[in-house]
C-alpha cells in the first residue's frame, strides 16, 4: 500500500500524441456535409440520394467504413432501427441509428459516444424547410467521427460504440434505440458520452464563452427506486452516482489537457426543463452524461433561417467556432481513452466503522486491476482529496479516518495507470 496524487494517474492517460489532436479543419468538413444535405429532419425523404435524413445517414455510414478501411476493419459498422409513433410523428416513422463498433478486447464492456444527426426548424412539423443543424448537432456528430477516426489507430480494453443517432428532436428516440438495445445485447456499459451543441464559442447576446463546456449529470438515480433512493441519501452519496463520477472524472481529464477547456460539471441531468439522447441510457441505470458549449446561442436554434431587424436566425455553421469544437472533442478523446483502457468500476464496495476512528473498505475483485485506489475525502467537499493504492487486496484500514466525518470510494487501475470511475462505498447488506 502507498499513498498517491489523486489526478496524477489520471493524467498520464489523459495526455495524447499531438499528432493525434482532433483537427479543427476535419471536423469543419464534416458540419460542412450534413448542413450540405439541406434538411435532417428524421421525417424527410429517407430515400433521396442527395437531401435528407436519409442520404445524411448513408454518408455518416460510409464515413464510418472509410474510418474502417483506414484500421484494416476494426471498426464493425452497422445500422439498429424501429418504428416509433409521437406527437411530433403521428403517422410513425423508422428510426436508423449508425454505429462504428471498435470491438475491445472485453467485448461486452462498452464505452458509447454519440451526437444526433436530425435536425429542424421553428415548426418541428416541416419537413420541406432547409434545417441546416450546424450546431444542434452536426457539431455532436463531428466529434463521434473524429473520435473514432483518432481511437480508431489503437486497441483498447473495452469496445467503443461510436453512435450517430437520429430522431432526437421528435423524441429522444434514437437515444432510447441505442439504450434498448445496449440492454437486449447485455452490454455493460461503463460511460455513454452525449455530445449536443458543442460547436460555438458566442453565445446569445454576444457572450464570449470560448474557455468552458458544460457537462450535465444526474445525481439521484433516476433508474433507483424510492428504497435505493432513501438508502443513498442516508449515505450521503447524492453527488456519487455513477453519472456523477462520470462528470468528475471528465473535470480530471478536461483539467489535464494543455490549453484545452475546464469542464464545468453541472449537478443535474440537463439543461433546465430540456432533454437528450443520454437520458434514456440513465432511465436504464447506464452511467451518462451530456457536453453542451457553456453558453447557447438560442436565436441559431431550431429556428427558420431568415434575418429580421438586423438578426440573423438559422443553425448555420457562420455561427461556429471550430478550434472551440476541436478542444471539445479532445476531452471526449481523453475520457474514452482512459475508460476504455481501464478495467470495470468496482462492485460491492462497502465501508464499516460505526462507533470508531478508523473505517474499513471492502469490494469485491475485478478483472484486468492491477491495483485499486481508495479515495476519501471529508463530507463537506465535493471532490475527492485523498487516495491510497492498494496492491494483492480487495480490502483497506483506513486509521484515524472515522467513517461519520469522511466519505469513501474504490476505483479500478489498469497496468498503464487508466484508471476506472470511482464507485461510492456504502454499508453492506445485512444477512
Amino acid at each position: 500500500m502507498r499513498k498517491a496524487l489523486l489526478f496524477a494517474p489520471l493524467l498520464l492517460a489523459a495526455a495524447a500524441p499531438p499528432s493525434e489532436a482532433p483537427s479543427p479543419a476535419a471536423m469543419k468538413a464534416t458540419v460542412t456535409a450534413l448542413v450540405g444535405f439541406g434538411t435532417r429532419h428524421s421525417l424527410s425523404d429517407p430515400n433521396d440520394p442527395r437531401r435528407g435524413i436519409g442520404a445524411a445517414r448513408a454518408w455518416a455510414k460510409a464515413r464510418f467504413e472509410a474510418i474502417g478501411a483506414a484500421c484494416a476493419g476494426c471498426l464493425t459498422v452497422e445500422t439498429i432501427s424501429r418504428n416509433f409513433t409521437g406527437p411530433r410523428a403521428p403517422n410513425g416513422v423508422d428510426i436508423v441509428d449508425v454505429l462504428g463498433i471498435q470491438k475491445g478486447s472485453d467485448p461486452n464492456r462498452v464505452v458509447i459516444v454519440g451526437g444526433h444527426i436530425d435536425s429542424i426548424v421553428g415548426d418541428v412539423m416541416d419537413t420541406k424547410a432547409d434545417a441546416p443543424g450546424a450546431n444542434d448537432d452536426a457539431s455532436g456528430v463531428s466529434v463521434v467521427l473524429e473520435a473514432a477516426r483518432i481511437l480508431s489507430r489503437h486497441k483498447f480494453k473495452a469496445t467503443i460504440v461510436y453512435a450517430v443517432f437520429s430522431g432526437e428532436e421528435q423524441g429522444l428516440w434514437g437515444g432510447k434505440l441505442l439504450a434498448d438495445t445496449a440492454k437486449e445485447r447485455g452490454w455493460q456499459v461503463s460511460a455513454m458520452l452525449n455530445n449536443d451543441i458543442v460547436g460555438n464559442s458566442v453565445g446569445q447576446g454576444g457572450v464570449v464563452a470560448d474557455r468552458t463546456v458544460r457537462v450535465f449529470s444526474e445525481g439521484i438515480r433516476n433508474a433507483e427506486d424510492l428504497k435505493a433512493d432513501l438508502a443513498r441519501r442516508a449515505n450521503g452519496g447524492e453527488d456519487d452516482g455513477p453519472s456523477r463520477a462520470l462528470a468528475k472524472a471528465i473535470d480530471g481529464v478536461a483539467a489535464g489537457i494543455p490549453g484545452g477547456l475546464d469542464a464545468f460539471i453541472v449537478r443535474r441531468p440537463d439543461r433546465f426543463g430540456r432533454g437528450g439522447d443520454h437520458l434514456p441510457f440513465l432511465e436504464l441505470g447506464y452511467p451518462a452524461v451530456r457536453f453542451t458549449v457553456a453558453a447557447e446561442r438560442w436565436d441559431g436554434q431550431h429556428q427558420y433561417v431568415r434575418t429580421e431587424n438586423g438578426i440573423a436566425y438559422g443553425d448555420t455553421i457562420d455561427k461556429m467556432d471550430f478550434t472551440y469544437l476541436s478542444k471539445v472533442a479532445a476531452i471526449n478523446i481523453a475520457t474514452i481513452r482512459r475508460l476504455a483502457s481501464a478495467p470495470a468500476a468496482p462492485d460491492g464496495v462497502t465501508v464499516a466503522g460505526a462507533l470508531s476512528r478508523d473505517t474499513t473498505v471492502r469490494w469485491q475483485p475485478v478483472p484486468g486491476a492491477v491495483r485499486y485506489r481508495v479515495h476519501w475525502r471529508r463530507a463537506d467537499t465535493q471532490n475527492w482529496s485523498m487516495a491510497r493504492d492498494v496492491s494483492g487486496s480487495t480490502e483497506l484500514l483506513l486509521k484515524n479516518v472515522p467513517i461519520d466525518d469522511n466519505f469513501v470510494g474504490v476505483s479500478a487501475v489498469a497496468a498503464d495507470g487508466s484508471e476506472s470511475l470511482v464507485t461510492f462505498a456504502g454499508p453492506a447488506p445485512r444477512r
